[in-house]
């Protein structure tokens, strides 16, 4: 299969290409597509047969649900049964936004879509390109993060072609995305609401319009037979080639840790990556340092997180330490996908 790739403007799309684009998905093809939070792997989510082509292309468990993406309120009433209170006032609030919710399907969303479920995912994004072309694609897209299974989620239209030319139709390049994770998910088929997957919108958001909401901490071991409600929640993801490690505790002996562990790895002919922050990057002494941001603006590490892994991915180190961050706000979202990518493997020191 040959992948065309389009660049577009994100603030005025061009219409040829999203028509282009559009009839692709109409058809049952694929669609790669930037979001706010990370690119897409767009499909028709009413079509049952375009659902196994995305598990296809990424690799991706078909026990594994995909996000139903939307442009419009007014097209979620026909893929869900009940609206309750809970999410018309989060809806209200975040939508469109990075944030999916729960929900119980309708007969109108195929099972292959849902992972086999009786609950779908639907979300509604806040990206000019996505919008555009979710409508020109008939008003329901399933789009699950537009990457290998497991690998780095994509923040560049360059990372999907690295995981994904030749097994999609089509690029969609908007340039870089602003988050860089995933959109929150809230189970609002439970009271109270639930969270399954940290994100841009964090638990003290939600309760700032709902009042209480849980949070589900529990990961799904791979060789379970139990369905996983969300992406995510079952099978390792994010991860790069190399082991990573995450190393918690005091800012000096983690930096003192890191260094040491490193020296050890180069002196055995190892190449060794670091995940730092702007506040700790000259205080490493050796390996392939890489700045992830700032902890000053926690947005920035969000946003940087998938490319560091994708960029040690490159450059051939054979295992990587990161430092860990405060699981408050949007540092629960960045930590939630730095563990699952280590794999849980936690030192502290």
């Amino acid at each position: 299969m040959k992948t065309i790739i389009k660049k577009v403007n994100k603030e005025h799309p061009e219409a040829d290409i999203i028509c282009q684009a559009g009839d692709i998905l109409k058809k049952g093809g694929l669609v790669a597509f930037p979001t706010e939070t990370v690119y897409g792997l767009g499909a028709n989510a009413l079509d049952e047969e375009a659902a196994m082509k995305t598990y296809a292309a990424k690799g991706r468990p078909s026990d594994n649900p995909l996000i139903v993406h939307i442009a419009d309120m007014k097209d979620l009433p026909k893929i869900v049964t009940e609206i309750p209170e809970a999410a018309k006032k989060v809806a209200e609030k975040y939508w469109p936004g990075p944030l999916t919710m729960i929900f119980q399907k309708s007969d109108l969303v195929p099972h292959g879509t849902t992972g086999g479920l009786d609950t779908v995912a639907v979300r509604m994004p806040d990206h000019p390109i996505a919008r555009d072309l979710i409508l020109a694609g008939g008003g329901y897209i399933s789009a699950p993060s537009a990457n290998t299974s497991g690998r780095p989620s994509p923040t560049t239209a360059q990372h999907v072609e690295e995981d994904l030319t030749g097994k999609i139709d089509m690029i969609v390049d908007g340039g870089p995305v602003d988050i860089g994770v995933e959109s929150s998910i809230l189970d609002v088929t439970v009271d109270p609401p639930m969270i399954l997957r940290p994100g841009a919108i964090t638990k003290e958001m939600f309760e700032g319009v709902v009042g209480t909401v849980a949070v589900d901490h529990t990961l799904i071991k791979p060789d379970s037979k139990e369905v996983p409600k969300a992406p995510g929640m079952k099978y390792r993801h994010y991860a790069p080639k190399a082991q990573l490690t995450v190393v918690e505790g005091d800012t000096d002996a983690v930096v003192n840790y890191i260094n040491e562990r490193t020296a050890e790895h180069v002196a055995n002919g190892m190449r060794a990556g670091i995940i730092a922050t702007a506040e700790t990057m000259e205080q490493y002494l050796a390996g392939d340092v890489k700045c992830i941001g700032t902890r000053a603006d926690e947005r920035t590490i969000a946003a940087g997180l998938f490319g560091v892994l994708r960029e040690f991915d490159s450059d051939g180190v054979n295992v990587i330490y990161s430092e860990a961050f405060q699981e408050e706000g949007i540092g629960s979202a960045i930590m939630n996908r730095l563990l699952k990518a280590a794999g849980h493997q936690v030192i502290h020191v």
